[in-house]
């Protein structure tokens, strides 16, 4: 029993004694690398527990339990220890058996797998307090798994315990490692520090001598304290500014700390100005380095006013002055210092962290009710131990795409902690999860009910992509075969009215659902020869229609052309097509449909080839009368201008014209860094158009004009 557990309770000892007993008979043949019982470790971590951190005796208790259950010695139970106990050796077992492959690349993974192994707040804690033995045990090790131990440590360990504010634990470990890692650099600094010891002490004498009498008249109580950086924050000082020893210049600071109520803030800052008058009305002050965090305290709660001032020799000193709370709460780290140190931080982690924090300040309160590891990953092994993080939720098939594509695609289903189990299985934190394959697995529309992480999703759907493309070119040249053999054909515009009506997107679609049956070939020949038998219908009527022009004299009877003015001729059914808006002079053809009589495209009109060439039968020769009837047709233009201020002048040259404005608007294009006009006019014909095309092109700043 150690010297450390004397002030609990009876039943506090109790307890831990009769834990200790387990872990003795337990841990009875096994000794350390020295030589020693290895009951000497959980003894000496019980005793940082007890007397360094100050938890309550269920927590030494766990410490002896985890050591002697984890290696499977002794069978833990409930009924025997309580949940909570149970709770916490559970999660220090299931640490133990991190075993990093690269401390360097996955450091903050595994950080966060730790914490989220610990369902009570207090198992980082605890675990924290194992790897602080172990530091200090470090001669008693392999060079090689020391080296390890030092590496863990420094990436994983020491972030954990600054921020959960375990400070004196932090420095002692980072020393450790300065010690182990660079020992030069180590006794050099520490030899430096002890050196300077006694003229840091006659520099603080010196420096309070001329203040005394004014903080006393003050009737300010305070007390000095000299804060020495610790070695390692030094040695990494001196690396990263490439300075010796006396380049760091904050390697100690005078610390003024001011004794007043800890319940009157407002008492407290006014208190800290006036220190800092006094200070800085006896010693010339460095304003620049100045930091006010008295009256804007940082995220993180520090509270503290720093100023660096030159004393009578010339020397450059770092004060800070605060309060007795102030600095409790600085030095014993219950307030976050993520912000201060530059620890990377995410919001569920600091909510996590508080809770730990919380539980530090009030050790005898329960934890059923303070707030969970965070739950949105999930961390999982490879069966050689590389770690995976995973989101919550995820299935086995998530973890395989997150292997390997080919992997993923072909998992049939996984071994997970030895048993086998469906590709739809989900996994959990600390699970062995081993993929099992087969070569003609293929990913199905299902997989995509069944992942949850975005880079299954993504493989997945162009698995399916691909499926559909192979189908696709399957069905593509299924149908064409079929087309020679049956000679017919099937144009464009046939097949997209096709695939609209059969429901289809694309024509990749169309022709998947044909290589894979669910289209019918048979289907698409008699919709073929329905098609053709209704043009044929078409055809007489289009040639009903120009019958009937002819009757109406409408025709040049010789050369079988309709001859058009700017107004619908009497007896006959034509319009001018919105696709290319023709005005009266334009080259134009007519184009007989279906149900709405003759349009008039222009021969420019971006559907005139595929009209031309695919419907030679339904094309009606057509030229404009000699003298335009006072009409007038609609025409769109699109212009492309640099300057947004063109627009105006626009407006003044179309109006010099025949021409009237019907819709005018101004686009901003952010990726040209451009705008866009689009405008329709009225215009009696394309000379007047050619006039308006010509002096809108010779407008400063348009880049662009056509006719749309």
């Amino acid at each position: 029993m150690n010297s450390s557990t004397a002030s609990y309770s009876p039943e506090g000892m109790a307890l831990i004694q009769r834990a200790r007993e387990v872990a003795a008979e337990a841990l009875k043949d096994q000794t350390r690398y020295d030589g020693s019982p290895f009951i000497g470790h959980p003894d000496a971590v019980a005793d940082i527990v007890a007397s360094e951190i100050g938890l309550p005796p269920e927590c030494v208790a766990a410490v002896y339990l985890h050591e002697a259950s984890r290696m499977g010695e002794y069978e833990l139970k409930t009924s025997d220890w309580g949940e909570a106990i149970c709770t916490l050796v559970d999660g220090l077992n299931k640490i133990s058996t991190i075993k990093p492959k690269d401390t360097r690349l996955e450091a903050e993974n595994y950080k966060k797998l730790i914490i989220q192994y610990s369902r009570d707040p207090r198992v980082t804690v605890l675990k924290l307090a194992d790897r602080l033995e172990v530091m200090r045990s470090l001669k008693i090790f392999p060079k090689a798994n020391r080296e390890q131990k030092i590496l863990e440590t420094l990436m994983l360990y020491i972030p954990l315990a600054h921020q959960l504010g375990l400070y004196n634990m932090k420095r002692e470990m980072e020393d450790t490692y300065l010690n182990y890692a660079e020992p030069e650099q180590y006794r050099l600094i520490t030899n430096k520090l002890k050196a300077g010891e006694k003229d840091r002490e006659k520099l603080m004498a010196e420096f309070i001598e001329p203040l005394k009498l004014k903080l006393s008249a003050a009737g300010i109580r305070y007390k000095l304290k000299i804060r020495t950086k610790a070695a390692y924050s030094i040695w990494q000082k001196m690396v990263k500014q490439k300075v010796p020893f006396e380049g760091v210049y904050d390697v100690f600071a005078i610390r003024f700390i001011i004794d007043c109520d800890a319940d009157d803030h407002k008492r407290e800052k006014d208190l800290c100005w006036q220190v800092y008058s006094f200070v800085t009305e006896e010693y010339e002050a460095d304003t620049k380095r100045l930091r006010d965090w008295v009256t804007n305290p940082k995220p993180n709660g520090y509270e503290s006013l720093h100023i660096t001032v030159k004393n009578r020799d010339g020397a450059y000193v770092e004060v800070q002055i605060r309060t007795r709370r102030m600095d409790d709460v600085a030095e014993n780290g219950f307030a976050s210092h993520w912000s201060y140190k530059g620890i990377k931080r995410e919001e569920t982690m600091d909510k996590w962290l508080t809770s730990v924090r919380y539980a530090l300040e009030h050790p005898d309160e329960d934890t059923e009710d303070l707030p969970q590891p965070p739950t949105k990953d999930i961390f999982v092994f490879t069966p050689t131990g590389e770690l995976r993080i995973l989101s919550a939720g995820s299935t086995v098939l998530d973890f395989a795409f997150g292997i390997h594509t080919n992997i993923g695609s072909h998992c049939v289903g996984a071994k997970v902690n030895g048993k086998a189990v469906s590709i739809r299985e989900k996994l959990s934190t600390g699970d062995v999860v081993e993929i099992l394959t087969s070569k003609n697995q293929r990913p199905n529309q299902d997989w995509l009910g069944w992942v949850v992480t975005s880079k299954a999703r993504s493989k997945v759907k162009q698995a399916l992509a691909a499926q559909e493309l192979s189908r696709a070119a399957d069905g593509r040249e299924l149908l064409e075969r079929r087309l020679r053999n049956w000679k017919l054909e099937l144009p464009d515009s046939m097949l997209t009215e096709l695939r609209n009506k059969l429901g289809y997107s694309s024509l990749t679609a169309f022709y998947a659902a044909v290589g894979s049956g669910s289209v019918d070939v048979n289907t698409i020949k008699d919709y073929i020869l329905g098609e053709e038998q209704r043009h044929a219908q078409s055809v007489e009527a289009a040639e009903a229609v120009i019958s009937s022009a002819k009757a109406a004299r409408h025709f040049d009877s010789k050369d079988d052309i309709l001859v058009l003015n700017a107004r619908n001729v009497k007896g006959i059914d034509y319009k001018m097509a919105k696709c290319c808006n023709p005005v009266y002079g334009d080259d134009v053809f007519g184009f007989v449909t279906r149900e709405d009589g003759i349009k008039i495209h222009r021969i420019s009109c971006p559907n005139a080839a595929r009209l031309l060439e695919l419907y030679p039968y339904r094309i009606q020769k057509v030229r404009w009368a000699d003298n335009p009837s006072g009409g007038s047709f609609q025409v769109g233009l699109k212009i492309v201008a640099d300057e947004e201020s063109v627009s105006n002048r626009i407006l003044e040259v179309i109006g010099q014209f025949k021409a009237s404005i019907r819709s005018f608007t101004v686009t901003e294009n952010r990726r040209s860094g451009t705008w866009e006009v689009a405008l329709k006019l009225s215009v009696p014909s394309n000379l007047e158009l050619d006039k308006v095309l010509s002096q809108l092109r010779a407008i400063k700043h348009v880049l662009k004009v056509t006719r749309q």
